[in-house]
């Protein structure tokens, strides 16, 4: 009998609330725009919070967990080099062989923190196909390639230990050159030609999805259009920058550096040498993320004492680079969330506020109902119902507001942004615990007001 009286004073409670919030309806929008407003921030906020740290995580897994990646820096200044001293010495001491395979020898025999080695060179080249050339980039790398970058090869196998010793002219092809190539059909056998060489496809690998701040941020390349082959096959049938075509000028394949002087007095002419490096990336994975930073010095400082002393390279660490743009977007995320709280702490000031002017407007009514038997919890109740349902339609606005915005977000910035159940639900719980809390001073106030005065007042 008491639970059926109470869900009678519900019913009727929430059906006056509706009536008095249609009644003011200009007036309950207003009220409820802060609501509308935080919410929205908070469901776009997550949103956007979601899609970064799955970028982070897909970039994560592309650069490897305990990768250091060394990258050359190739000699392309023009300008003559006053600044060189004028003694031989000297200049013998500037010239640096570059990046190359005995960096590499040398790597795996004296670094005992290092796992693998993993050395790349890069030309970008084309594929024809029925007379048509499509660009590609050509990788030259070792079978440990896939192993340090989690790579996958979705179908045939990976290099073997003859196909690499012996420069054999076979290759692994990215998912979109199969598409584009064979369309409809498996490569795995068939024969491709990258510029004049013809080349046996043994693998696939699988399609990894790129985004454009991975490849700007992190230098990851789009992996879906590269052909692999063996890299001593790339410099046996492609190109080795340490076999000097040109030994007098050759900015272009990365000759020798030389000194031009008409009758060996005064300064000397220096000519740039382009990329004299053999190799164009150098990925060493070491054994523990905790060795990266000391396991960096060492090859810094190993490199450069093998380069003569030419910082002719680059050292970077991608999963710090990785946790530094994490640590970006969680300070935006703050800021988001600052906003998005001030939003609905000014929301929920608005409802106090609205409820009050309400009580105000409203005390001959209050006083009336008292009279006739309606008790303080009753009125507390009433304004209580109100308050919460002025801010459960603004989150509900909100929610739709927010959604509509992550997905316009996403569509004219290409941020990705990811909506899920728990961030809906939390801004909804939010939304009605905001006007929960803030309706209880207007309730308090109208339930503490006397009948008689209350009846009496105009």
């Amino acid at each position: 009998m008491f639970d059926k009286i109470y869900i009678e004073k519900l019913k009727s409670n929430f059906s006056e609330a509706v009536r008095v919030i249609l009644t003011n309806k200009v007036r309950t929008l207003l009220t409820s725009l802060g609501i509308i407003f935080g919410v929205a921030a908070v469901i776009t906020m997550l949103a956007i919070g979601n899609g970064a740290e799955k970028e982070i995580l897909a970039q994560l897994e592309l650069v490897g967990v305990n990768n250091i990646v060394i990258t050359p820096i190739p000699d392309e200044k023009e300008e003559n080099t006053d600044e060189e001293s004028e003694d031989g010495a000297a200049e013998s001491k500037r010239f640096s062989k570059g990046l190359d395979l005995l960096d590499v020898k040398s790597i795996e025999k004296n670094i005992p923190s290092i796992k693998v080695v993993s050395p790349e060179i890069i030309l970008e080249t084309y594929v024809t196909k029925k007379g048509k050339q499509n660009p590609v980039k050509l990788i030259g790398i070792s079978s440990k390639y896939f192993n340090t970058t989690n790579i996958s090869i979705e179908s045939g196998k990976n290099f073997n230990k003859t196909q690499e010793e012996n420069a054999l002219p076979v290759c692994i092809i990215g998912k979109k050159i199969e598409k584009k190539l064979f369309t409809g059909e498996s490569a795995i056998g068939k024969r491709i030609k990258v510029k004049d060489v013809w080349l046996q496809v043994i693998g696939v690998i699988e399609e990894k999805f790129i985004s454009d701040s991975a490849q700007e941020n992190l230098g990851i390349r789009d992996l879906n259009q590269d052909v692999y082959i063996p890299l001593k096959t790339f410099l046996v049938r492609f190109r080795d920058r340490k076999n000097i075509i040109d030994k007098q000028r050759n900015t272009s394949s990365g000759g020798s550096v030389i000194f031009i002087s008409g009758n060996n007095q005064g300064p000397k002419e220096r000519i740039p040498r382009g990329n004299y490096h053999q190799l164009d990336k150098l990925t060493v994975q070491v054994n523990n993320s905790n060795e990266l930073n000391t396991t960096a010095d060492v090859l810094s400082r190993m490199l450069k004492r093998r380069h003569n002393d030419m910082l002719d390279f680059e050292i970077s660490i991608p999963i710090q680079l990785l946790k530094q743009q994490q640590k970006t977007k969680q300070i935006f995320n703050i800021v988001l969330s600052i906003i998005a709280g001030i939003s609905l702490l000014i929301g929920g000031i608005g409802i106090m506020n609205i409820m009050l002017a309400s009580v105000l407007e409203r005390t001959k009514e209050i006083g009336i109902i008292r009279a006739i038997g309606a008790t303080q919890e009753d009125v507390i109740l009433q304004f209580l119902t109100e308050s919460v349902l002025v801010s459960i339609g603004g989150g509900i606005i909100g929610i739709i507001l927010g959604v509509f915005a992550s997905y316009i977000l996403e569509f004219t910035t290409g941020i990705e942004t990811i909506l899920s159940l728990s961030s809906i639900l939390l801004s909804f719980f939010v939304a009605t615990l905001i006007g929960l809390i803030f309706g209880i001073a207007p309730a308090k106030s109208a339930a503490s007001k006397s009948p008689i005065e209350a009846i009496r007042h105009e």
